[in-house]
């Protein structure tokens, strides 16, 4: 059996896929974050939570620390799934924002993820539009990395989704095995 648990949360469906195909290069077990509470961890070394960024925040991120009293002796990592070109300041950042307290030391891995307004809500579809509208008016050449890639995708679909992104997150967990 394999050793590692996969927890994911996937609004939209990128996080999932990266469980996904994390499930098929490494033989994990994979499960939706919200199914936690029922889970064993013991037969597990190593955890992973894979989850969407939305206006900055890690989705789901609450249930690893709801966990984290279950995790203990555990090596954990985090994989983050957002729209954006990877981007060592905005990683930074990213890791400020969430990772703070027990997390800070959990290793944060990201991989670029799916951009579909017509799968989005109405909510997030339309804070989407008034964000493209306010960046438009921005200078290009001075625009975020993620800024660019919000012009970039448009009112289009778009799927970034590649498994070199996972690369780091297998040598974290190849280093773990004996």
């Amino acid at each position: 059996m394999n050793q590692t648990l996969v927890l994911y949360r996937s609004k939209y469906g990128a996080a999932k896929k990266y469980a996904e195909l994390l499930r098929a290069q490494t033989g994990c077990t994979v499960c939706e974050a919200a199914r936690a509470d029922a889970l064993s961890f013991e037969p597990y070394r190593c955890i992973v939570f894979i989850g969407g960024i939305y206006a900055s925040g890690i989705a789901g991120l609450s249930t690893l620390r709801r966990h984290l009293g279950r995790l203990q002796g555990k090596r954990v990592a985090v994989f983050a799934v957002g729209a954006s070109p990877a981007d060592e300041k905005a990683l930074a950042a990213l890791k400020a924002h969430n990772m703070k307290g027990p997390l800070q030391d959990i290793p944060l891995f990201y991989g670029r993820g799916a951009w579909n307004e017509q799968a989005m809500t109405f909510k997030d579809r339309t804070l989407c539009r008034l964000l493209r509208k306010a960046v438009s008016r921005k200078d290009p050449g001075a625009c975020e990395p993620w800024e660019a890639a919000l012009m970039e995708a448009g009112g289009s679909a778009c799927d970034w989704t590649d498994p070199a992104y996972l690369e780091p997150l297998a040598a974290f967990l190849a280093a773990e095995r004996p």
